[in-house]
């Protein structure tokens, strides 16, 4: 069956708005649910972070089982879009609950958080992966791949802008009727009603085009031992979680570092400016930026290979981030500058990430004779989920070993402490990344010579075979 490999803009805007919806409690989760944990919700900083570890751990071996599980799907909407239509309900009920704080005491807070937490990344990821697994059966063009993956993060980047920008106002606007639990639970409703009407637009908006190898001949122990043999994908999947581990741990740091540490500022032409109004602008500042290294990432990738620009990136930002732990609070100007530095630059290497999946799943094919996109695709959200574990974990532990008390006058080891996190701590993960991507052998001028044209020819043949 001969198909089309453009896809229009008004598609490319539609794939993007999954994206957009997945983001809005991405940013919530990697920026605001350490803190809500505890300064609203009150449990430990050490108690959160091993929550963070015990339950995405366990959410992280369910992402390889969902991608088998989408292979296996067949319904007249394709294989992964009908997850999108059917999981959109249970993402926003599950979100709004994450965020609710039940009158209970210590540890049936802590049952709750574990239990609603847990829940929450389960439905996470039967939305997420089909929705990743959507770009690989959209198209096989790799520029296409490419900008498709661009328009995905720019909704991502919107969605971040959004919450960065809104979150800390609609929370002082919600409390004024209501206490600060509350306002957080209210404010979250409408960002989980958003979220699940995008995935839905996505649904409605897109088109699986390809139609891959059946796999139900294949075991799941086939599959996984197929990916194991697969060397590409555990460059991919081991740099991708040290990319997310450097956000993470930037991320989660934000409101501990300009409530403890940078405080009230007064700024020219601004006047006084509180610590709550900083951090938002911070955040969004970072997050509007970014949307300039996602444009960025596709002529930089086709000028240099998607791989040096993934090293590039890593490289300027492990440089910024050592420089951002020297600065002063006083220096609010430069503080915000490198962060949207590191802002531009961090984000090129995201759309990178699922163009290059893209080529992995076809190098699969073309080893294995079968396209597992599900499963390929899945591992994409594993390393988020296994970035976004690992990183979350170590801010808490982080928090609770410099002696860090919710709520309290930080003593200088805690305050410390925060500084490491958003700046030396995070810049270690972003120099992972790039000594893993080194190894990356799927190269434009690889995938040209020895992938694109044998698969063609096996693509050829199997249509012939089965016609």
């Amino acid at each position: 069956m001969k198909t089309s490999n453009k896809i229009t803009l008004k598609e490319k805007i539609s794939y993007g708005f999954g994206d957009f919806a997945s983001s809005t409690f991405w940013t919530l989760f990697s920026m605001f649910l350490l803190y809500y944990y505890t300064d609203v919700f009150g449990i430990t900083a050490a108690a959160a972070g091993t929550m963070f570890l015990v339950a995405r751990l366990w959410d992280t071996a369910n992402d390889p089982i969902m991608g088998m599980i989408c292979d296996r799907t067949k319904t007249r909407w394709g294989k992964f879009r009908p997850f999108l239509l059917f999981g959109a309900l249970p993402f926003t009920i599950i979100g709004i609950l994450t965020f609710t704080s039940p009158d209970l005491g210590p540890s049936g807070k802590l049952i709750y958080a574990y239990v609603t937490y847990t829940l929450m990344m389960m439905v996470y990821t039967a939305v997420n992966v089909p929705y990743a697994s959507l770009l690989g059966v959209m198209t096989k063009d790799t520029d296409e791949r490419t900008s498709l993956a661009s328009f995905r993060f720019i909704g991502g980047f919107s969605a971040a802008l959004m919450v960065t920008a809104t979150a800390n106002y609609l929370v002082e606007y919600f409390k004024t009727t209501g206490d600060l639990a509350s306002a957080y639970q209210k404010t979250v409703a409408i960002y989980a009603i958003i979220a699940g009407v995008f995935f839905v637009l996505t649904f409605i908006g897109t088109k699986e085009r390809l139609d891959p190898e059946e796999v139900e001949s294949s075991t799941f122990k086939e599959d996984l031992g197929d990916l194991i043999k697969n060397k590409p994908w555990f460059i991919m999947l081991g740099a991708a979680i040290a990319v997310l581990i450097f956000n993470s741990l930037r991320g989660g740091a934000i409101l501990y570092y300009f409530k403890y540490f940078i405080g009230d500022q007064t700024i020219a032409f601004f006047g006084e400016v509180s610590q709550g109004a900083l951090s938002a602008a911070f955040m969004s500042s970072g997050f509007a930026t970014s949307l300039l290294g996602v444009i960025m990432a596709i002529p930089v990738a086709t000028r240099i290979g998607k791989k040096n620009t993934f090293i590039l990136s890593g490289l300027v930002c492990t440089i910024l981030s050592i420089l951002f732990f020297f600065l002063p609070p006083e220096q609010i100007e430069l503080i915000f500058i490198i962060n949207i530095l590191i802002g531009i630059f961090s984000a090129m290497a995201f759309p990178l990430i699922w163009a290059m999946y893209g080529d992995v799943a076809d190098y699969s094919e073309l080893k294995t004779g079968r396209r597992a996109t599900g499963l390929i695709f899945s591992s994409s959200s594993m390393s988020q989920k296994l970035g976004w574990t690992i990183g979350g974990a170590i801010s808490g532990w982080i928090l609770a070993a410099f002696g860090f008390i919710a709520n309290e006058v930080q003593s200088d080891e805690s305050v410390l402490g925060i500084r490491l996190m958003i700046s030396i701590f995070a810049a270690v993960g972003a120099l992972i990344s790039i000594a893993i991507m080194y190894f990356y052998p799927l190269t434009e001028k690889f995938m040209k010579e020895k992938v694109e044209g044998p698969l063609e020819a096996a693509r050829a043949k199997y249509n012939e075979i089965t016609s």
